[in-house]
């Protein structure tokens, strides 16, 4: 018996001295001050249940002044453990600069599809320096009083799509799309990138453009901007004048039925519409067989390279990998998905309908962000310009294509 006892206790021994003793503070940049009760009232409790000894503080900055502000702090070596990072080059920038660690022997990362980790890796993929932590998707909101009202049914191809359109155009008594194009960045985020996945066939198009084996002069995307200059047949008058907010305000109030838009907006119109809305998937195009979704890299998270609790904070963001942080985020922020593939419950049901969406659709990021967004002109605005233009009158689809296509070629080699 005194040699069993001996056993267990050499055996107890060995295991306590070979697990790590996690203790410190761990604190995380954010401009995500909106979701501070989430992280605080929710997250972080969940993460100290399985390690109570690592206290973690979650420091948010005011938006627009984050990206200089968190800059100025990591040169100045007092920025905090984990830096919340926005996708693509101003990530990589930081990268660069030696300000953030390579994150390549972390745990977990084998959970993410390589479309959600690109946006926080180098262009050869060779390191990655931020974990992937939420994604907004594109589709349409409606007001199911509306639809309801007026007996429409979702439109699942773009024949249906236009058919709805045309009922309440002639209803007259609500505007069919709460869009306008005085924000250019709007009608071009909400139009082009929702439907277009569609369009070029997601990932497909989306690398097609990187390598230059596609060009915005192919006829898909010609026909793409002929689609979107549809759209103003059955926009507000004076949708030229029609702001951002405008058109929040015109499905809040109850006078649009459709509103071309994205996840993120779920928690405004949960707040301050007065009516049951849903939403529905970008419809396809009459005869296709697969759908493709814009499920675009929003967040991410990465290690201060100067961190003073390195371990404690890659133990976090191993942590953050799991199922447990992507079910508790998504119901706490939601509109704001979890990247990788583990299968979760979301309670929200406006939120849950996007999610959905995932299960029967290839999904996609923006094509204007990963590496081809780097050059002048900048391709995002050139985009922003001539959808405006299309859906304004002022530009023919095939001169839209062609401006773009020109962007590129001027300083992109696989397009010259």
């Amino acid at each position: 018996m005194n040699k069993l006892i001996s056993s267990l206790l050499i055996s107890l021994g060995f295991l306590f001295t070979t697990l790590p003793a996690f203790s410190g503070t761990v604190i995380i940049e954010s401009w995500r001050n909106d979701d501070a009760d989430a992280w605080n009232n929710k997250i972080i409790p969940a993460f100290n249940e399985k390690y109570p000894d690592i206290e973690v503080v979650f420091q948010a900055t005011i938006p627009a002044q984050y990206s200089a502000s968190i800059s100025a702090k990591l040169e100045g070596g007092n920025a905090g453990d984990l830096i919340t990072l926005i996708p693509f080059d101003a990530s990589l920038k930081l990268y660069n600069r030696g300000w953030l660690a390579s994150l390549n022997d972390l745990g977990g990362l084998d959970n993410y599809p390589q479309v959600a980790k690109d946006a926080w890796s180098t262009d050869d993929q060779s390191n990655i320096f931020g974990v992937p932590m939420a994604s907004v998707s594109h589709g349409f909101m409606y007001n199911k009083e509306i639809f309801d009202d007026l007996g429409l049914s979702i439109p699942k191809t773009e024949s249906e799509f236009f058919a709805v359109l045309e009922k309440i155009k002639s209803d007259g008594n609500y505007i069919p799309l709460a869009i306008g194009t005085a924000d250019t960045w709007a009608i071009s985020t909400m139009g082009f990138q929702n439907i277009g996945p569609n369009y070029w066939e997601g990932e497909k198009g989306r690398k097609g453009i990187l390598t230059g084996d596609e060009k915005f002069t192919d006829s898909h995307y010609v026909e793409l901007f002929e689609t979107l200059g549809k759209w103003s047949e059955y926009m507000a008058d004076g949708y030229q004048a029609q702001t951002y907010p405008d058109s929040q305000n015109l499905f809040t109030l109850g006078m649009a039925a459709i509103y071309p838009t994205g996840s993120w907006e779920i928690f405004t119109f949960s707040q301050n519409a007065d009516f049951e809305f849903s939403a529905f998937a970008p419809p396809v195009r009459d005869g296709q067989a697969n759908c493709f979704i814009d499920d675009h890299t929003d967040i991410g998270i990465g290690l201060n390279s100067a961190a003073k609790n390195p371990e404690e904070a890659k133990a976090f963001l191993e942590w953050l990998t799991g199922a447990e942080f992507a079910e508790i985020f998504a119901n706490e922020v939601p509109g704001f998905f979890p990247l990788h593939t583990h299968s979760i419950a979301v309670n929200d049901p406006v939120a849950n309908e996007f999610i959905s969406w995932k299960d029967t659709c290839d999904t996609t990021i923006r094509n204007s962000y990963h590496i081809v967004g780097r050059g002048e002109p900048n391709l995002e605005s050139v985009l922003w310009e001539v959808v405006s233009g299309v859906v304004n009158g002022t530009m023919t689809p095939e001169d839209a294509g062609a401006k773009a296509e020109a962007s590129l070629a001027n300083w992109y080699p696989p397009h010259q």
